[in-house]
């Protein structure tokens, strides 16, 4: 995955949402298409080495 197409992915993923909530019929069809399962993995483990990072500065 390129990561300069990062920003991409995440302003496309957040207009799918906000559509979700105006038309959440239409809006979760469109999210559902739009997400790859590379990238709910890639965001998912993104999510846990933050929660890690995140746990592991509060003890230190």
């Amino acid at each position: 995955m390129r990561t300069d197409r990062l920003s991409d992915i995440v302003v496309g993923a957040a207009g799918n949402v906000a559509g979700a909530v105006v038309d959440p019929r239409q809006g979760l069809s469109r999210l559902r298409s739009a997400v790859s399962t590379r990238k709910v993995i890639t965001v998912a483990a993104g999510l846990v080495v933050g929660f890690l990072l995140a746990r592991a500065g509060r003890r230190g």
